[in-house]
């Protein structure tokens, strides 16, 4: 009975969202934008937005202007909403956006809001008390705000939406510009790229545990796919990372290679969540193979060079001792000095002169 109310009211409060934007804004095309979002952010708990609602979101481009306002409506939505159900479709569009928006759309997304002050995807303290099962919703809410978050931050770090690549892994050309662009770059600035990648695979890592949601609601099961499909191209973005700096070790400082090192640390921590989450195919399998390589070959370089630092310390010390040994003969008043040897010599006509002095022993 309470899940048929809930239904209920929520049907009612989508179609005053509907009258609502309709009516309250002037402008026609904005009008239009945020139907659109309304009806592929419904209070249905259990069905992902249509593919034919998000992409009338999606179309809401044009200028700068219509893709700001699509942004503005949906943030608005995100941010008001009580419902776990609306939050997780706000994030459903929000991640095409990511992925599948024109460029003016993503760039809107990844500035909102333009005066800043306000981090909009921060949904941690998000919980709807509705009932049991929306309790539960919620930790997918929380977990999903945070993935989204993180990917807009890889994006940034790295120079371009990574999400947005899916369709060019097979296109060798941009393929071979991406590994030319990591050729030009120093290894602390592509450390600084691994660790924003790892960041994204521990938040994946965090997924919660209520699999029981996973395998009868169909929107919870569209989020996971979603979110899989950044992990496949952050694995992808993490093996050309790997690969580039498993062949600078010799050349890497020992503070790059310890931080390297924190970071694999962090990614075979998150491996057996993962393997466990996604189903695991041979491109897992490799991903995984190299990081074992990278990090043997990490922790070789680094016994390498503090067996090096010993080597270095014992000549030090070695060197330290002969020089202290011989101010100590060179100082000694017991004994006489190279010069002051050679003056009773030259004085006494050598040591054969003082021989020549000496009585002679009877016999």
């Amino acid at each position: 009975m309470a899940t048929k109310f809930r239904t209920v009211i929520g049907i009612l409060k989508d179609k005053a969202s509907l009258i609502k934007a309709t009516l309250s804004i002037t402008n026609r095309h904005t009008s239009a934008t945020r139907v659109a979002v309304q009806r592929a952010t419904t209070h249905d708990t259990s069905s992902p937005p249509s593919e034919r609602r998000v992409s009338a979101v999606l179309g809401s481009e044009g200028s700068r202007r219509a893709s700001c306002a699509c942004i503005e409506a949906l943030m608005d939505r995100l941010n008001a909403t009580r419902s776990a159900a609306v939050a997780l479709k706000c994030l459903v569009v929000a991640h095409n956006i990511v992925s599948r928006g024109s460029f003016i759309l993503r760039d809107q997304l990844s500035i909102y809001p333009s005066s800043g002050g306000h981090n909009f995807l921060n949904l941690s303290t998000f919980h709807d008390k509705s009932d049991t099962a929306t309790w539960k919703l919620s930790s997918w809410v929380r977990w999903y705000a945070a993935v989204v978050e993180q990917n807009l931050v890889v994006s940034r770090v790295v120079g371009y939406y990574f999400s947005n690549e899916v369709s060019n892994l097979g296109n060798f050309k941009i393929r071979r510009d991406r590994e030319e662009k990591l050729l030009a770059l120093l290894t602390s600035e592509m450390l600084s790229e691994v660790e924003a990648l790892v960041g994204f695979v521990e938040i994946t890592r965090d997924a919660p545990d209520s699999w029981t949601e996973l395998q009868k609601n169909d929107l919870v099961y569209k989020v996971v796919r979603l979110v899989g499909e950044d992990y496949k191209l952050v694995q992808y973005e993490l093996t050309l990372r790997m690969k580039e700096i498993g062949e600078r070790t010799k050349g890497t400082s020992y503070d790059e290679l310890t931080r390297l090192q924190s970071e694999l640390k962090r990614l075979e921590d998150c491996k057996e969540r993962l393997m466990s989450l996604f189903l695991v195919k041979k491109r897992d399998s490799d991903f995984w193979d190299l990081i074992d390589q990278v990090k043997m070959k990490v922790e070789e370089t680094i016994m390498e060079r503090e067996n090096q630092k010993l080597v270095r310390f014992g000549e030090r010390q070695f060197f330290h001792e002969k020089n202290e040994s011989s101010r100590f003969w060179n100082n000694n008043p017991f004994i006489e000095s190279e010069d002051e040897l050679y003056r009773l010599r030259s004085s006494t006509g050598g040591w054969s002169s003082n021989l020549a002095l000496m009585p002679a022993l009877s016999v």
